[in-house]
């Protein structure tokens, strides 16, 4: 299977988090909005009048005869095809839940830096950006990683399933980089509080096919367009 992934060229954003998957996976896979007329392709789709089921927005992926949008919708398709969930319905809606749960969080992340409105630019909402980040460390990242370090103490192993490695797992990888990449300070203190979740991203860190991707041009850098943004002022 080739699969086509429609995500924006600039950013990781949340097609990183599929991006992920299919590398893990050593997928065939074309990142088509970073090759030539790539971008226009991709809105070409989004803007098709006449598609009876046209996805919203990036990213989504082509499937043979399938077009699947939304990251965690992509991921449950990808997941049983891919060796990253169960091919048992339970085992498949368990990841699907923790994907899921991990979207939230990475809205919420997102939304530290735009709390009144995508449209603006951070400096216009600033001081609301402070006071959403605050309450964010305080209340919002012990909530999420708690739960998430709890899933891993439960789980009988190093992994969400236990022994086996999920897409969900990949995705934990990713939110705690995009952590460190937005609040290394606030992370850093943080951490000791998640031990189990910072050993598994690190693992996964040193798998051969994510650390070769790491390493290669494929990876686009964090940057201040993206879901996770550093801003010195967040970072108290």
């Amino acid at each position: 299977m080739r699969y086509e992934l429609y995500y924006w060229p600039e950013i990781q954003g949340r097609g990183e988090f599929v991006r992920l998957a299919l590398e893990e996976a050593g997928a065939y896979y074309i990142d088509v909005a970073r090759g030539a007329g790539g971008v226009a392709a991709m809105t070409k789709i989004m803007n098709d009048a006449r598609a009876r089921h046209p996805p919203f927005a990036p990213p989504f992926l082509r499937a043979g005869k399938h077009m699947i949008a939304q990251t965690a919708n992509i991921l449950f398709y990808l997941g049983p095809r891919l060796g990253s969930s169960p091919r048992e319905e339970a085992g498949r809606l368990w990841v699907h839940q923790l994907q899921l749960t991990i979207s939230d969080f990475v809205e919420e992340t997102h939304d530290t830096h735009h709390p009144i409105s995508v449209s603006l630019y951070y400096e216009e909402q600033r001081a609301a950006a402070k006071r959403t980040t605050a309450e964010f460390w305080k209340e919002r990242v012990p909530k999420f990683l708690g739960y998430f370090e709890r899933v891993l103490t439960n789980s009988g192993g190093n992994c969400v399933l236990g022994r086996k490695l999920s897409y969900a797992d990949l995705s934990l990888f990713q939110a705690i980089e995009g952590l460190r990449y937005a609040f290394p300070k606030r992370m850093k203190r943080f951490e000791r509080r998640v031990p189990r979740l910072i050993a598994l991203h690190d693992r996964i860190a040193h798998r051969p096919r994510i650390a070769a991707y790491l390493a290669s041009e494929r990876r686009i850098p964090f940057n201040q367009w993206g879901i996770y943004r550093y801003y010195a002022e967040l970072d108290a």
